[in-house]
């Protein structure tokens, strides 16, 4: 069911520091069962792609630059209330203004260097996973 998967990348700043294995220790200590998990490098045409939602906002060039700067790590979620919980669990964007013990608080650099995605949507939860990952590719 869409309302029971979310997905979930860990940014190319937080893949460079060496922070994946602590966020993923956290998100399944959440209750959280990866169902799909890959690193990959996406190309600068990917990110748009994938971001292509934020196109013409002012950000959105700089997103996609980032996003292909160096390499990510997407998995796909699953739990009840998937996706409404991940985006609490995050937090803000700004790891500045998010709460603590957010994801975004305690790995996120600034604003553009957040650590983590997530879904906004049980709709774009579905259209991101397929994005990474085939059906031979989720357990």
């Amino acid at each position: 069911m869409a309302n029971n998967i979310t997905l979930t990348i860990i940014k190319p700043y937080a893949v460079h520091e060496g922070l994946a294995g602590e966020i993923f220790d956290r998100i399944t200590k959440t209750g959280y069962k990866i169902i799909a998990l890959k690193q990959v490098h996406l190309t600068k045409k990917q990110a748009e792609i994938f971001y292509s939602v934020h196109k013409g906002k002012d950000f959105y060039d700089a997103l996609t630059d980032y996003m292909s700067s160096g390499p990510i790590i997407a998995s796909i979620l699953e739990k009840n209330n998937a996706v409404e919980d991940y985006r609490k669990f995050i937090g803000s964007t700004d790891p500045v203004k998010a709460k603590n013990g957010t994801l975004r608080k305690i790995y996120g650099f600034s604003l553009s260097k957040n650590a983590v995605h997530g879904s906004d949507s049980d709709k774009n939860a579905e259209i991101e996973a397929n994005f990474f990952f085939s059906g031979l590719e989720r357990y």
